[in-house]
């Protein structure tokens, strides 16, 4: 899950190995990453996770 500039709110969630992940960055458990992406957190659109984690085809 990457956290925005004041590190509070979640602005991208990523798969584990994601290229693209920044520096504020932190895994978090699939329940967690499942919830943020139900509450309109943003799917990385290069590792796709809402994919990988089976909400998409």
């Amino acid at each position: 899950m990457e956290r925005g500039l004041s590190r509070h709110n979640a602005v991208y969630v990523h798969v584990g190995d994601c290229w693209n992940a920044g520096s504020r960055s932190k895994g978090v458990e699939r329940d967690q990453a499942l919830r943020a992406l139900a509450e309109g957190v943003t799917a990385c659109p290069q590792c796709r996770p809402d994919t990988a984690l089976g909400i998409l085809d």
